[in-house]
């Protein structure tokens, strides 16, 4: 876990679209902007290899991963355990795991063997009950996604909410609806570790000075 020298560290999100948006940056070549968001100072990339929902591809880890040196999150509906052996031969540093999407004993045997392969856990959850079966988990890593992924709603208050729930021990991520250096504050002064950042960054012509705008 790489922590920018600002104390702000953001996982900058290399994503051409999504199911709530459509497709969101038109000009879209995956190495450039992981290049870009190295260089303007971002932790760590996420990077969407979901075809269906986000236009991304699996492909883009091994390219990225050979012209960046920050850590790779594969962000994918991880349901099976071939995905997470898929993520660790296509070079990711971290995957993604949904609470809503899986049982407790689906998270505990996916943590198990992600760890066995050398990868970190990115577990999201969005409301107390996830939250509750993710602090039961050895996960470091605790996502908290302020989108509603029924309604699409994004509300910061998510994290707020539930960060007051978590120890000091767990570095939590707050993810979605991030678009300005206000919303950073708002969100460190809650207690949040990290920032995921996708969309406010791929709307951007000049995704190095809108990165570099939430990192000051």
């Amino acid at each position: 876990h790489s922590k920018a020298a600002n104390g702000t560290a953001i996982i900058a999100e290399v994503k051409k679209g999504s199911p709530s948006k459509g497709v969101i940056r038109e000009d879209f070549d995956p190495v450039e902007i992981a290049r870009t968001y190295e260089s303007a100072g971002a932790a760590c990339l996420s990077i969407l290899t979901d075809r269906e929902f986000f236009y991304g591809d699996l492909a883009y880890l091994p390219q990225i991963a050979s012209a960046v040196d920050i850590p790779l999150l594969r962000k994918e509906f991880i349901v099976d355990p071939y995905q997470i052996y898929e993520a660790r031969a296509a070079c990711a540093d971290a995957i993604l795991l949904i609470a809503a999407a899986l049982d407790e004993k689906e998270l505990r045997e996916f943590t198990r063997l992600a760890t066995e392969l050398k990868m970190d856990v990115l577990l999201e959850v969005h409301n107390e009950q996830e939250l509750e079966t993710a602090l039961k988990l050895p996960v470091e890593l605790i996502g908290i996604n302020n989108r509603d992924l029924k309604s699409f709603v994004t509300d910061l208050g998510v994290t707020e909410k539930l960060l007051a729930k978590i120890g000091d021990e767990r570095l939590v991520v707050s993810e979605s609806g991030i678009n300005s250096r206000a919303d950073i504050l708002r969100l460190q002064q809650a207690g949040a570790g990290a920032f995921l950042v996708g969309e406010s960054l791929m709307r951007e012509d000049d995704i190095s000075g809108k990165l570099q705008q939430l990192l000051q």
